[in-house]
């Protein structure tokens, strides 16, 4: 009689063994899969921001974006008129202003 009683307490423990087992492993999976999920949402999250910059620069620089060119202002040497000295008879004291272009 005394063997019935022993048996079921080491069919207890091996049962609650059992279990914890389960839960160490339920556990450790549920880890490692964070972290793969946490890993592959990085990547993933980057890959789609260098997308989207990779887009920005490629509308702006080659597509529909592009701003119109506008003429610069540049001074051409035929619009400007050669600066013509008037004829003077007689040397004056006081220097003549120069125009200025």
């Amino acid at each position: 009689m005394a063997a019935g009683g022993k048996d079921r307490g080491t069919r207890d423990a091996r049962e609650r063994s059992r279990i914890y087992q389960a839960r160490q492993k339920f556990h450790d999976d549920q880890a490692r899969r964070r972290r793969r999920d946490n890993l592959l949402a990085g990547i993933i999250g980057g890959a789609l921001i260098l997308a989207v910059l990779g887009g920005q620069v490629a509308y702006f620089t080659m597509g529909p974006g592009v701003p119109e060119p506008a003429p610069s202002p540049s001074v051409s040497p035929a619009s400007t008129p050669a600066p013509t000295e008037s004829p003077s008879t007689a040397p004056s004291a006081t220097p003549t202003p120069t125009p200025t272009p």
